[in-house]
């Protein structure tokens, strides 16, 4: 394969679709190997924009400014990095011959839990918690019904947790569909309740499909507040058989989404039982980790993937964690104090995602660090993360 030299006639272009934190760690990684990178999301200054060759913004579910954007730029790859994009649009061009990561069908069956879980669920016959769907109030207070209390309510399309609520008894029933319809990306009124698995961890297990095969990085596992990420620590302590039953499943999935890139396959573990949660073709907020903890982080990973290179063994260079920077309250700009404090904790590093502004939980940067084992590594990486103070302007 070749490369050819950014901004010069028979560049190599990689066209991002979602341009935050990932896809920022995408941009870069893309350029290291000389890739054009073109930044796309929905407002200005995205943490991916400021890395990029050039940017554009748009409403990506709009299909004429969607096309217009593509066609303008005639990527090489065309690589989403959210959900709430015209995904039909995307399996006309594929057809037409533009190169959509991983592809995309998978894009497409991912961007709302209905596909995916009707396609792990009832097609591949992977184990998942029980689960109904409903479009209208009358019918999510029959799926709560059906699933039975305690369940987990999530909109279909959405994402770092917005509109997740676990219902508990028959009074916060209203209030959950309404949360969902609010944390809903684009206008999906559409929600899943789950039977809520009384698990014992949940995992991510990145799996990256490339020339040569299908590779899964070591376990990952994390914590979560409000369904949004908090931490996560690589490797995950598991049970043999639980590791081989998680891989295998990982495996099946992303053999059936098909195509080439990196995929966050997540699970709930219960003793040696494993259940299929979640899939993304894309990087994982949880893997942000492995930007201190592999020999090649997940960008690296689906970069390489991307762009048809070989992925060598993924070696586990030591026991890592990270923990989420959080914004506390709303600004249109801030600074950030302690990161002298931060760094002075051994052997961690701080990432700054450069948003434009904030909001109360908003994710703002990332906190890594190692350790002679993960609990180590947690400590120092929650030590650090909470070293940074974000302070209004």
């Amino acid at each position: 394969m070749k490369i050819g030299t950014p901004l010069k006639e028979g560049a190599t272009r990689l066209l991002l679709l979602g341009s935050g934190e990932l896809g920022k760690e995408v941009a870069l990684e893309a350029q290291r190997l000389g890739v054009e990178v073109i930044a796309v999301d929905r407002y200005p200054d995205a943490p991916a924009m400021q890395v990029a060759h050039r940017s554009h913004v748009i409403n990506m579910l709009d299909r004429g400014e969607l096309e217009r954007v593509i066609r303008l730029e005639q990527p090489s790859y065309i690589v989403p990095e959210i959900e709430a994009i015209n995904t039909l649009l995307l399996l006309e061009l594929e057809q037409e011959g533009f190169t959509v990561i991983p592809s995309a069908r998978a894009t497409n069956l991912t961007m709302n839990r209905e596909g995916i879980r009707t396609l792990a669920a009832e097609d591949l016959g992977l184990p998942t918690a029980d689960y109904a769907f409903a479009s209208t109030l009358e019918e999510f207070r029959s799926a709560v019904e059906t699933i039975g209390m305690p369940c987990v309510v999530k909109p279909i399309m959405s994402s770092s947790g917005k509109g997740q609520s676990v219902v508990r008894d028959g009074a916060e029933i209203d209030a959950a569909w309404q949360y969902a319809l609010e944390g809903a990306r684009g206008a999906s009124d559409r929600v899943i309740v789950e039977e809520f698995i009384p698990f014992d961890y949940e995992i991510t297990l990145l799996t990256v499909r490339y020339a040569g095969g299908t590779r899964c990085c070591p376990p990952i596992g994390h914590v979560q507040i409000k369904g949004d990420y908090h931490e996560s620590w690589q490797p995950m302590a598991m049970a043999p058989e639980a590791l081989a039953e998680a891989q295998r499943q990982a495996q099946v999935i992303t053999g059936a989404l098909g195509g080439h890139g990196l995929f966050g396959v997540e699970f709930f573990i219960k003793g040696d039982v494993v259940y299929f949660s979640e899939v993304s073709p894309r990087p994982h907020d949880t893997g942000m980790v492995t930007m201190v903890s592999q020999n090649l982080s997940e960008f690296e990973l689906h970069v390489r993937a991307i762009l048809g290179l070989p992925v060598p063994e993924i070696v586990l260079l030591a026991p890592g964690a990270s923990h989420a920077i959080l914004a506390e309250e709303s600004s249109l700009s801030v600074s950030f104090h302690g990161i002298d404090a931060a760094l002075a904790v051994p052997d961690s590093k701080i990432r700054l995602f450069g948003k434009p502004d904030t909001r109360k939980g908003r994710r703002m940067g990332v906190a890594l660090a190692l350790g002679e084992d993960t609990d180590q590594a947690r400590r120092r990486a929650e030590r650090a993360a909470h070293a940074v103070k974000i302070v209004n302007n």
